[in-house]
């Protein structure tokens, strides 16, 4: 899971890492840099490695959390070809709330359909995706949600796909 190392919102982070932990997922948090993150209701969390750093051989998904810290890192270029390697490599890509636009940034939203807060919208479509508006819109391995009041159902499409 890629957050903002400051203002990651907190329910697309926590619900989801929950859910995954359930069942079994070894999880990881990445960012910028290491050390620790902390979500925009003050809740703190270990970051386990620098973007820079994660290898898609390693892992089976990357979701990237959305709030408002993540709103001045979605053109952030080891974000942008995080996602883009993942989708490469044929893993699950994933993001909530502002963060789809990394996914349209990498060209991976190309010809999908997907979905944003709607404050994104315009991103997505620029970027080739047809903007849905819904809560959850998965295309393939490409998973994408609205906002915290998705955390749920997005945890359980990326579950899904994972399956």
């Amino acid at each position: 899971m890629v957050v903002a190392s400051i203002g990651f919102k907190d329910d697309e982070c926590f619900i989801p890492k929950e859910i995954f932990e359930k069942r079994g997922a070894n999880v990881k948090i990445a960012s910028l840099n290491t050390g620790r993150a902390k979500s925009e209701l003050g809740r703190e969390l270990e970051i386990d490695c620098a973007v820079d750093t994660v290898k898609p051989a390693r892992f089976d998904a990357v979701v990237f959390v959305g709030g408002p810290g993540m709103v001045d890192l979605v053109r952030e270029p080891s974000f942008v070809d995080l996602a883009r390697d993942f989708f490469d490599a044929g893993k699950v890509v994933a993001a909530i709330c502002v963060a789809p636009v990394i996914l349209a940034k990498a060209g991976v939203l190309e010809d999908k359909e997907a979905t944003s807060w709607s404050g994104a919208a315009t991103d997505l479509e620029e970027a080739g995706a047809r903007y849905t508006g819904k809560a959850v819109t998965m295309a393939d391995k490409v998973i994408t949600a609205n906002g915290p009041g998705a955390s749920k159902d997005f945890a359980t499409a990326i579950v899904k796909a994972l399956s």
